[in-house]
């Protein structure tokens, strides 16, 4: 384990290891990642506590737990990064890139996902059952905790029964995320955003969603022990009565050239009324389409996600999804006028026209088609692959 101390600026941290548990006897592997943004110490906290208590020799586990810190030296430094977003960084074709980078031609980040990239690789290499990898994150602006994950039908079961917010379609309006990267790579993945950056509450929060995450998995051997429970209850008062799922409808994206501000006083994720003042930026003000929800406003310097709009998600939508989904029936999703399945890649779909889009992107967010980009004029539109 590794020292504690608090520097002025960031957190002690030596090594990208924080911490290794195995099991006698196989069973899932739990790989968690911490501090994939510099300025996000608290699930760095949040593993070593874990850690502490299994040391304890009254609790065993099968498989293996492992924990990793993203961006050391941002960590060490108290900054989101140096060079560019750590968690941006995700696809195929940018790894391929990286892997035949000179060393004189890495920035701080490329040397950062090349290690980090490489310590889940040996985790997975050593597996000896399922693999779950957890990404652990805060936010600028106070609130609730809440899960994200790819909308795969193995991640909803895993997300569903904790007791927080669940956020469907979030991951898939981000670009080469950590956790889509290794959903691809046949993980199980989910990420929490656990509260604000300086909370001891985001700690707590993360460290409840640890111990309920561990005893999902399978990795925890014998009788619960009490934090389970207890964390469940934490979580659950933290929801506050906010919806159990909600569902992203689309993302607003910032540059540094829009001076975009948003209003002050939203939480993480919160309430908004129709035509509400969401934030304004040099074309004017930013109001809300309708009732819905404000998730993830930008309250920090760096970042082009300015915030995120959602809805509640129905229990009836999301039982009639899963059932259709689990018998094939988005195979009919092709014969519907205006949509036709990319020959090439049968994870997408070109929506054509305009005119066809409100329902061509209702029917596929249902089938779990979330990953929503302009292309030649074409709007594509792509699932989760596993």
């Amino acid at each position: 384990m590794e020292a504690r101390k608090i520097e002025e600026h960031g957190i002690a941290i030596e090594r990208r290891e924080i911490g290794r548990l195995l099991g006698a006897d196989p069973g899932p592997t739990v790989a968690i990642v911490a501090g994939i943004h510099g300025n996000e110490p608290a699930g760095v906290e949040a593993a070593r506590r874990i850690f502490a208590r299994l040391s304890a020799n009254d609790l065993r586990v099968r498989g293996e737990l492992i924990a990793f810190a993203g961006n050391l030296a941002g960590l060490r430094l108290g900054i989101r990064y140096q060079a560019k977003d750590l968690n941006r960084v995700w696809s195929e074709g940018q790894i391929a890139a990286l892997r035949e980078k000179r060393a004189s031609e890495l920035d701080a980040e490329d040397r950062e996902q090349l290690e980090l990239l490489a310590a889940i690789e040996s985790s997975l290499g050593r597996a000896r059952g399922r693999v779950h990898l957890v990404d652990l994150h805060t936010t600028s602006a106070a609130g609730i905790p809440f899960i994200l994950f790819g909308d795969t039908l193995e991640q909803r079961r895993f997300a569903r029964p904790f007791p927080l917010p669940v956020i469907i379609g979030l991951e898939e309006q981000l670009d080469a995320v950590l956790t889509e990267y290794w959903t691809r790579r046949r993980c199980t993945t989910l990420a929490i955003e656990g509260g604000q950056h300086a909370s001891p509450d985001s700690t707590d929060a993360i460290e409840a969603f640890l111990w309920l995450a561990l005893a999902r998995a399978g990795l925890l051997q014998g009788k619960a022990p009490p934090e389970v429970a207890r964390s469940a209850a934490l979580l659950d008062q933290r929801r506050a009565g906010l919806p159990r799922v909600v569902e992203v409808i689309s993302r607003r994206s910032v540059s540094p050239e829009d001076g975009f501000r948003m209003e002050p006083g939203f939480r993480n994720i919160d309430r908004a009324r129709k035509g509400q003042l969401l934030a304004r930026d040099k074309s004017g003000e930013i109001r809300a389409p309708a009732d819905g929800m404000v998730i993830l406003p930008l309250y920090q310097g760096l970042g082009r996600d300015g915030f995120f709009w959602g809805r509640k998600a129905s229990a009836i939508r999301l039982r009639s999804s899963e059932a259709l989904r689990s018998i094939g029936a988005e195979r009919l999703l092709g014969l519907l006028p205006g949509m036709a399945r990319d020959a090439q890649n049968p994870s997408r779909f070109v929506v054509e026209g305009r005119s066809a889009r409100p329902l061509a992107l209702e029917l596929l967010h249902f089938f779990g088609y979330r990953r929503v980009r302009e292309e030649g004029g074409q709007l594509v539109v792509e699932c989760q692959q596993r």
